[in-house]
């Protein structure tokens, strides 16, 4: 997922529109997938599965592909650490633990605030990059988009209810993106498969010797479960991966920001269509904020893309 709001290097074409189409539906599919993953093992095993699956298929392709290699440096180095525990390893465990106590929809409802999380980071960690006022009360829909989302007493309750917890679980992943995001902004140059590939490692490292130690080595599960730590490795976080660097350079960063607008609708659809997850009315209703607030606080840069260029 994207939350950079530069202006893109080229009029996006129609092929970019069905990249931006599909990168929705994988991501906005990805929360159903994982739920399906948790029927037959465990959060910390399908978390480890998505990045070891996913790392090892980068670089790979990476390879094959012959993408230039990283000038590795310290300052390098600890960026792809830091970018690797906030981009996959932490997020994907918190989503996975907080999966099995709250509906995949909701999980997806709250990737849709990761933009706005970004603004005030960015604020404070970007040079140049400032919290206007039309950015701020963006924010402050989202804020209370994602407070209605939470509901009420949920932190009141966090210190025993299952459930709320895994509310803040998956706020907590959204604001660990939002932390990749800028530290992604802020990172050395590096060809971005490489760099997708490097954070997967990361995210392997910390994960695998978590699931051995907490959950053990994985057994055989039903098809389903299965077929769906495959599917998490290769679609939503290699294969995607790839399709977003492709955007990105032919498209800019500005143009994957329409991914934001997609994903919760598609999660709730899966859930709803798939799961049969009930959907209760404050779901649409922090929806309808956070969206509000995405397309004030994005305005400008939606403006640019949909104006015909002479």
């Amino acid at each position: 997922m994207t939350a950079t709001t530069d202006a893109p290097v080229a009029a996006p074409t129609s092929r970019n529109y069905a990249s931006i189409a599909a990168l929705g539906l994988i991501w906005g599919g990805t929360f159903m997938v994982v739920s399906i993953a948790l029927q037959g093992y465990g959060p910390v095993t399908v978390a480890a599965a998505r990045t070891a699956l996913g790392a090892l298929a980068l670089l790979t392709l990476a390879a094959a592909l012959g993408r230039p290699r990283p000038a590795w440096s310290g300052s390098l180095a600890m960026f792809v650490v830091a970018i690797g525990l906030t981009t996959a390893a932490a997020p994907f465990f918190l989503l996975s633990w907080g999966q099995q106590h709250v509906p995949s929809a909701f999980a997806g409802l709250t990737m849709a605030v990761l933009p706005l999380f970004v603004l005030p980071l960015s604020h404070w960690l970007v040079p140049g990059d400032r919290l206007s006022w039309r950015k701020g009360g963006g924010f402050a829909l989202g804020l209370l988009g994602a407070v209605v989302l939470l509901g009420p007493g949920t932190l009141a309750a966090a210190g025993g209810d299952l459930e709320a917890l895994g509310r803040l679980s998956c706020i907590a992943a959204t604001l660990c993106y939002a932390t990749g995001s800028i530290l992604t902004r802020r990172c050395p140059p590096v060809d971005g498969t490489w760099l997708s590939a490097g954070s997967l490692v990361v995210g392997a490292i910390v994960l695998v010797p978590a699931m051995l130690a907490t959950e053990g080595l994985p057994i055989k599960a039903p098809a389903g479960p299965m077929a769906a730590i495959v599917f998490l490795g290769l679609v939503p976080t290699a294969f995607a991966a790839l399709l977003r660097v492709q955007v990105i350079r032919t498209a800019g960063p500005s143009f994957m920001t329409l991914v934001n607008y997609q994903v919760p609708v598609w999660a709730m659809t899966f859930g709803w269509l798939v799961l049969g997850e009930a959907l209760p009315g404050r779901f649409f209703f922090a929806l309808g904020l956070i969206l509000t607030g995405l397309l004030v606080s994005q305005w400008t840069t939606l403006k640019t893309l949909f104006t015909v260029r002479r």
